[in-house]
């Protein structure tokens, strides 16, 4: 039964797991000091020593990288594709190399270059599938008011196209003939304007448009924005940092965990439960412009990601504001590990064909 490894890496871990057609075999997530990691002057540089980590961690659950008949990993900050299954090729690893490209690195980047290394030493495919830089979004979405400033499409493209599949089965209509509106909830926050199976408009999950999340600041006040630009207060990489990592509810409540937040409005906290209430009237407000989009032709709303199990105020003000919506379909956490195992087991079944980069 033909075997396939999957591996996503964070910044501070790689999660590795191993599929077959019967499912998940088994599935370990690699924790790394920041220390450690520190020691690297860059994301690439970390390729060997994680490389290293995940053979031991496979030889620990009984397995060699021989038994393995396909790699894939998630997908970095590669040129924006349609979605997916690449073949890594150097072209694509050069990209991920190239940092000019999107102005960063990122540890997802590391998933073709680990993809590649292992499958290559022993004679098997690699592939990465679904990147966050997806890009199926309509012409007219990408103008924004100002000529040299266009919107980018940057989301949780992985997560979302499974559920994508996952809701167009349990619909019993091909995922090509379906609409949605498709929320992930996670550290960012995505809300998606699927039409016909392609996602063609979303807000920027990293640094956009869009509701604040756990982490990111979302849309802000343009005039007050640039009054913290100008301040003094902040280089541009700490700006930076602020918008993307220390805003929302990690920086009115002090924590971005939701089980934390459930706990403290349980316990009568009132003003965790007024943010958290703020954060799902922004994300119910984004997911109404895509219904805007879609020409209010919607199949279903779909909710996705760590956030969805949050069945203390955000959960039922979602489904308060949407009831509108004919059907709300859950898929609590993330399949981030199933889909990468599921999209390398398709293309080496014949089921789907991989695409060049």
């Amino acid at each position: 039964m033909k075997k396939v490894l999957a591996i996503n890496p964070g910044s501070t871990s790689t999660k590795i797991a191993v599929y077959d057609e019967n499912g998940k075999i088994f599935e370990s997530v690699i924790s790394h000091d920041s220390k450690e990691i520190a020691k690297f002057a860059s994301v690439k540089e970390q390729k060997d020593f994680r490389k290293g980590l995940i053979l031991q961690t496979l030889q620990k659950f009984g397995l060699q990288m021989q038994q393995i008949d396909v790699v894939v990993g998630r997908g970095g900050l590669v040129r924006p594709v349609e979605g997916g299954v690449y073949a890594v090729s150097e072209h694509m690893l050069a990209d991920l190399s190239d940092q000019t490209i999107w102005g960063r690195a990122h540890a997802s980047n590391l998933g073709a270059f680990l993809a590649k290394s292992l499958a290559d030493s022993v004679g098997v495919p690699s592939y990465i599938a679904d990147p966050v830089t997806v890009d199926e979004m309509s012409p007219i979405a990408k103008i924004s008011g100002v000529p040299e400033i266009r919107r980018k499409s940057m989301f949780h493209a992985l997560n979302i196209r499974a559920c994508i599949a996952k809701a167009a089965a349990i619909l019993q209509k091909p995922k090509t003939e379906c609409n949605f509106v498709a929320i992930h909830m996670g550290g960012g926050i995505s809300v998606v304007a699927v039409q016909n199976g392609r996602c063609v408009d979303v807000n920027n999950a990293l640094l956009g448009m869009g509701p604040f999340s756990p982490q990111r600041a979302g849309a802000l006040p343009i005039e007050e924005l640039l009054e913290m630009a100008y301040s003094g207060k902040y280089t541009l990489p700490q700006i930076e940092r602020k918008l993307c990592k220390e805003s929302g509810l990690i920086a009115f409540l002090g924590t971005d965990s939701g089980l934390e937040i459930t706990k403290r409005i349980q316990n009568g906290d009132k003003k965790a439960e007024f943010i958290l209430q703020a954060m799902a009237y922004q994300i119910a407000k984004e997911a109404g412009a895509c219904v805007a989009v879609l020409k209010g032709e919607v199949d279903a709303v779909i909710y996705t990601g760590g956030l969805a199990h949050v069945q203390t105020v955000l959960m039922p003000y979602l489904k308060d504001h949407l009831r509108f919506l004919p059907k709300h379909i859950e898929f609590p956490g993330e399949m981030e590990m199933e889909a990468l195992a599921s999209a390398g087991l398709r293309v080496i079944n014949g089921e789907e064909e991989s695409k060049e980069y």
